[in-house]
């Protein structure tokens, strides 16, 4: 590899940021097939490829977008309901510590920050939450799914494969936004997918051209040192 393809992989690495607003604007099928393509050639251990992926547009994904923002919506409303929308996984821990809590905190208010949302702005609040099962306006969602019997380790397969579609993405010209907040959900994508029972939502991905003249869109979050993440050992 050339010094100039070096630099082409770095730059789709570290150009690629969560995007929250895109454009109305088509992504041709053959694009996305060349995506999925590359992006199987992530490792998975002993070769199992457990990872599934469902592409959902048009009026398909217009159902989906209407029956879970239904459900945002009513659980906002009532949360009693809570318990019937329960992760089939933990994302977050149960017990925040530092650093972790604090990170987690300048991400939240930065970006409520550059939406002039305020602190104890429930309604504004609501409102962004419910942008995310509106796919920001994407017109492509991918819903990413393993089979329940295999281990942790399919997870940790399916989030390579995950990033290498958004790196393939953003080489492409495309961006993306990889969404957790669906899996409270998964019943209902589940279903809307038709997926058989075995299976399990990891992860969505909304997919598409970011809209360059959204204020959302220049939110960028920083990133540790090297020095601060890594211990060099050499004696």
């Amino acid at each position: 590899m050339n010094l100039q393809q070096v630099h082409h992989v770095d730059d789709a690495i570290t150009s690629r940021h969560s995007v929250r607003a895109f454009l109305n604007k088509a992504v041709e099928p053959q694009i996305i097939k060349d995506i999925l393509t590359v992006a199987s050639r992530a490792p998975s251990g002993t070769n199992t490829q457990p990872w599934k992926v469902y592409v959902v547009t048009g009026k398909k994904r217009d159902e989906m977008v209407e029956r879970v923002c239904k459900a945002q919506i009513e659980l906002a409303n009532r949360p009693e309901l809570t318990s019937q929308y329960q992760e089939t996984f933990a994302y977050y821990p149960e017990t925040w510590i530092s650093p972790f809590i604090e990170r987690r905190r300048e991400n939240g208010w930065g970006l409520y920050g550059l939406l002039n949302i305020q602190k104890g702005d429930k309604e504004k609040m609501a409102r962004q939450q419910l942008r995310n099962f509106q796919l920001f306006d994407a017109p492509v969602a991918l819903y990413f799914t393993v089979n329940k019997v295999m281990g942790i380790g399919a997870k940790m397969d399916i989030a390579m494969m995950i990033q290498n579609v958004m790196i393939a993405a953003k080489a492409r010209g495309l961006d993306t936004c990889p969404q957790a907040a669906w899996n409270h959900f998964h019943r209902i994508v589940l279903d809307v997918l038709n997926a058989p029972e075995d299976e399990e939502l990891v992860c969505a991905i909304a997919l598409g051209y970011a809209d360059p003249n959204d204020i959302i869109n220049t939110f960028i979050t920083p990133r540790l040192a090297v020095e601060e993440f890594t211990v060099f050992l050499n004696e």
